[in-house]
């Protein structure tokens, strides 16, 4: 018995000091100097680096990163933005560090164009979030989800080609010609259940230029993000446009729920709520849907996530269907090998069906090789880390932007060879080593991690069938003594300055596959 004391003594003695000695090194550590902060440009009192921010900040953070390193420092206001263009210090952020990073730095806009962060890509990392991501890519972007609406997306893809059948030998702006295409499947896939085909295409048009407006405003440039005690006053009026714009699109989806509610409903009623539902239906099940909480959705998150699809599933699409055939038409003989594998492969006497995209590796190579160059968001979007923590031997504050230079890192001399050369054979026979998923962090168009494009199930889709059918339908030529150009615009997504005009001359040796 006293043997079982006297170990028991040792051992709470041992715990006892164990706990000092924890304690005392925790106080030792955190009065330890950390790391500094990574160099960088200098700047004004007050403004910081803000005076010299050019348009192209893509471009101009690449400058700086020859000149500063691969991670740097700037204050742009009162926001301090950490800027890195190195694939292993990108992967600390994504992966090695992925819970700490998780958070999107949200900005004005984003927070009224998302119901204040309640949808998928800016919601905060925490359960809310899993809740919607899981939602959005195993119920409405799952393969049976996508599969079960190929046949509208086909027809959609089909009604475009038949109208710029009656656009031959006139200009067409290829990115409002994506843009329509692309905003047409995602809301026949949003609500073509629900709404009759007639209403839909009308909804369609007057919706083009809402979400076009929607898109660049909420890539506007805005003093409020940068001096946050000016937010109130909204100087430029960036956030009373925004709220404007979202009003008008607030009002549109209130009447879609509602009417989706009312369609189930009777469906229930009758005993006919069978077959393919659109993705309001699924959303608005999932509402109803009592299982304690664990997927069940609010009013205000279904109409969040519905502008992911709306508003992020067109923009970004369309501007990438530009960029490859911008990039198409300025390599002729890339052109050439293209439509030479669509003829194999489909045929001049058929048309393109969603089958066929599997097969045609030398598309999916051109794809894959323009979102090198021309990434849709040059810098992902920016990170904000949820806690203080050291990369490499700086220190990264809580709090702070981060912004992922994957525009820099997919042009890298050291990385890619001949970089500036439009080489899709680059992405030719890799085993997989370069494709979408973000595990390569030389090349990462759509992210890496959790926080992946939570789209890019419906944008490699779309982006190949799309561009598949425009480029075996139809030959693309410039207009007499137009010149190609390769200027791009930052934004919210970075799209061509000039727009591109091509004009379409039919492939087609059956005309009635014009009809």
């Amino acid at each position: 018995m006293h043997l079982l004391i006297d170990s028991v003594l040792i051992a709470s003695a041992a715990l006892l000091a164990l706990s000092v000695s924890w304690q005392v090194w925790k106080l030792i550590k955190s009065h330890r100097k950390l790391p500094g902060l990574p160099p960088g440009p200098g700047g004004l009192p007050i403004v910081g680096y803000l005076p010299y921010v050019r348009p192209n900040i893509h471009i101009q953070f690449t400058e700086l990163a020859q000149k500063y390193g691969p991670i740097y420092k700037l204050w742009l206001g009162k926001k301090l933005c950490i800027v890195i263009s190195s694939p292993s210090l990108i992967k600390e952020v994504l992966r090695d560090h992925d819970t700490i990073f998780a958070n999107r730095d949200k900005t004005v806009t984003t927070l009224i164009g998302t119901y204040n962060a309640n949808d998928v890509g800016w919601s905060r990392y925490g359960p809310q979030w899993r809740t919607l991501r899981r939602l959005f890519v195993r119920e409405m972007l799952s393969a049976n989800s996508l599969d079960g609406s190929s046949n509208l997306r086909r027809d959609e893809v089909r009604k475009n080609v038949r109208s710029v059948c009656s656009e031959i030998g006139r200009p067409v702006n290829i990115c409002e010609l994506a843009f329509q295409i692309n905003l047409n499947v995602v809301l026949g896939m949003t609500w073509g259940s629900t709404i009759e085909l007639e209403k839909r295409d009308k909804v369609g048009t007057e919706f083009l230029p809402l979400v076009a407006r929607i898109s660049e405003v909420m890539g506007k440039p805005n003093i409020s993000d940068y001096f946050p005690i000016l937010a109130r006053f909204d100087i430029q009026g960036v956030g009373k446009e925004m709220t404007r714009l979202m009003q008008i699109l607030d009002r549109f989806l209130e009447n879609l729920i509602d009417k989706s509610t009312t369609v189930l409903s009777d469906r229930v009623e009758s005993g006919t709520n069978k077959g393919r539902k659109d993705f309001v239906q699924m959303l608005v099940e999932l509402k109803e849907k009592d299982d304690g909480g664990k997927m069940s959705l609010t009013k205000t998150q279904i109409k969040a996530m519905l502008v992911n699809v709306i508003v992020g599933g067109t923009h970004t699409s369309s501007t990438t269907v530009e960029w490859v055939m911008t990039e198409l038409i300025s390599n002729p003989n890339v052109m050439e090998k293209v439509q030479e594998e669509l003829k194999q492969v489909v045929g001049l006497n058929n048309m393109v069906e969603e089958a066929h995209i599997p097969k045609l590796l030398y598309l999916d190579a051109v794809l894959k090789e323009t979102l090198r160059l021309h990434p849709t968001g040059p810098f992902l979007s920016p990170r904000t880390p949820s806690e203080f923590c050291t990369m490499g031997e700086y220190t990264i504050p809580k709090d702070s932007a981060i912004f992922l230079n994957v525009w820099a890192i997919q042009r890298d001399p050291t990385v890619w060879d001949n970089p500036l050369e439009f080489k899709p054979e680059r992405f030719l026979g890799n085993d997989g080593n370069l494709d979408f998923s973000g595990k390569n962090f030389n090349y990462i168009p759509f992210g890496s991690g959790r926080r992946i494009c939570a789209g890019l199930p419906l944008a490699e889709r779309m982006l190949s069938y799309v561009l598949a059918s425009l480029l075996h339908s139809f030959d693309w030529k410039l207009p007499d003594g137009e010149k190609l150009d390769m200027e791009d615009k930052f934004g919210s997504v970075l799209r061509k300055k000039n727009p591109l005009f091509a004009i379409p001359f039919p492939r087609f040796t059956d005309s009635n596959l014009c009809l």
